[in-house]
């Protein structure tokens, strides 16, 4: 998929949006416009929403669990054998570095063989009731499903989000984000040559606030799944609510690392550096936050800052720790935070270095460590989205947990200590949708339900928890006295 090229798939065709109106796509590295996708809008989520409800009515509704299942493994293999294709589309598209995009395309084949393999085991169950009747519970699509990804994974997501519903037995119309889609466009297009019916999976290019505004909005939808901001996702659920439509949101996080003074401290660092830096922080997950004992604070943070010092920022092609961000608008919002840190005298402990490589048009921030960071200022309050980490110290587990779970987000935690006890209570306190114990994210985790609590979201993507989501539960109840 390139420049200057119809962008709207609608019933396994290509197209572009009304008035051939485009919209243009900066690379990240260097600041200018490589391609254009087309600029969709109501009419184009109207035809795609037609065809879906078309292929859930027809070809898809009627297609075996198992055949969905061995549609969807194809398509894994596909990708898989069109990986670096994808993983340099990506990392131009997105900013980010080499090798982790050739990580997400690698699990964005993982979705699909995944669900591809658990299309034909979503059971239903049966229920003991009265004498004389035979109670049994299936689970069964909801319909169309209507999924507006973000810029941050874009390939990723895709898996993440279109396999489960496919698998689920689901068809789709999918809004990607205008800043960054470029691998989707390319992977619907091998979706399309595995196979996949016309009508199951459609993609509507275009602006959140008009192709996604008419999408979460539509009164033929039956499900919405939305990753973003909390406050777009505010708007997502009150226009899905207009018209009685679940969704399934996540929406950030302000995850804390909480390091305590029985740590192994060199197995926790590199992993709390890579915690923050990976997409150049602009992941939900990232571990924003780390908490650190006060007795080890000063020489767990001097660890900490040598390491961030050595980080190194440049072009997607240099293939470093970290890449651009996606826009200069992401790059001056970063910015301000830091500047307004400054300006509220936060101590900068540590700046990674811009590689002499990076064009001088590209949006680069150099990764971070400011502390202490007082538990009340926005930097330990609100999700930056960048390669900033803040430094806060705690005195003990009571302090730790009250301070972990002071923000309005839930989405994950990161807990250091060797002490299994500790690991347990730390664990149950922790209001977050995930705990890692010694660890922090695990190989795009594609197995394991993920969502938050609080502002973080509701409703559960990844893993069996995914399908579920993308199912409803009906009850029938059979007289046979």
């Amino acid at each position: 998929m390139c420049a200057d090229v119809n962008t709207i798939y609608i019933n396994g065709k290509w197209s572009a949006a009304q008035g051939a109106a485009t919209i243009p796509v900066n690379e990240p590295s260097t600041g200018e416009v490589f391609a254009h996708i087309s600029r969709g809008g109501k009419p184009e989520i109207d035809a795609a929403v037609k065809a879906a409800r078309a292929a859930f009515e027809g070809v898809w509704g009627s297609t075996a669990a198992v055949d969905r299942g061995r549609l969807l493994s194809r398509l894994g293999l596909k990708i898989a054998e069109h990986a670096e294709e994808l993983a340099q589309i990506e990392a131009r598209d997105t900013g980010k570095a080499l090798k982790l995009a050739r990580s997400d395309i690698a699990a964005t084949a993982r979705y699909f063989e995944y669900y591809g393999g658990a299309a034909d085991k979503l059971h239903g169950d049966t229920i003991p009731f009265l004498e004389g009747y035979q109670v049994m519970i299936v689970r069964e699509p909801r319909g169309v499903a209507g999924h507006i990804i973000p810029w941050n994974y874009p390939a990723q997501m895709f898996g993440r989000t279109i396999a489960a519903a496919l698998a689920a037995g689901n068809t789709a119309v999918l809004k990607p984000a205008e800043e960054a889609c470029l691998s989707i466009l390319r992977l619907t297009e091998l979706a399309h040559e595995t196979g996949i019916p016309a009508g199951v999976l459609n993609v509507v290019t275009g602006y959140g606030e008009e192709a996604g505004a008419a999408l979460s909005s539509h009164d033929d939808i039956d499900f919405l799944s939305f990753t973003g901001s909390p406050e777009v996702g505010t708007l997502i659920q009150k226009a899905a609510a207009d018209n009685h439509v679940p969704c399934v949101l996540e929406l950030g996080g302000k995850s804390p690392q909480i390091v305590f003074e029985d740590a192994d401290v060199e197995k926790a660092l590199p992993v709390i550096v890579s915690a923050i830096i990976q997409n150049t922080g602009q992941t939900c997950s990232a571990g924003s936050r780390v908490l650190v004992q006060r007795s080890i604070y000063e020489e767990f943070i001097a660890a900490l800052a040598k390491r961030i010092n050595a980080v190194q920022a440049g072009p997607h092609g240099a293939d470093l720790d970290c890449g651009p961000v996606i826009s200069a608008v992401q790059r001056d919002r970063v910015q301000g935070f830091l500047d307004r840190a400054q300006a509220d005298g936060i101590q900068v402990v540590a700046q990674g270095k811009l590689d002499s490589r990076a064009p001088a048009g590209g949006y680069y921030v150099r990764p971070t460590l400011l502390g202490p960071v007082d538990i009340a200022h926005e930097l330990a309050q609100d999700e930056v989205f960048g390669p900033v980490l803040v430094a806060i110290p705690f005195d003990d587990e009571n302090d730790a947990v009250r301070i972990a779970n002071g923000t309005d987000f839930g989405l994950i935690a990161g807990v250091w200590s060797e002490n299994g006890a500790r690991q347990i209570r730390m664990a149950k306190k922790l209001r977050v949708g995930q705990v890692y114990i010694n660890g922090y994210g695990a190989g795009g985790g594609i197995e394991l339900p993920f969502g938050g609590f609080k502002r973080s979201g509701h409703g559960r993507e990844k893993g069996f928890e995914a399908l579920k989501e993308y199912t409803v539960a009906k009850t029938i109840v059979i007289n046979h006295k």
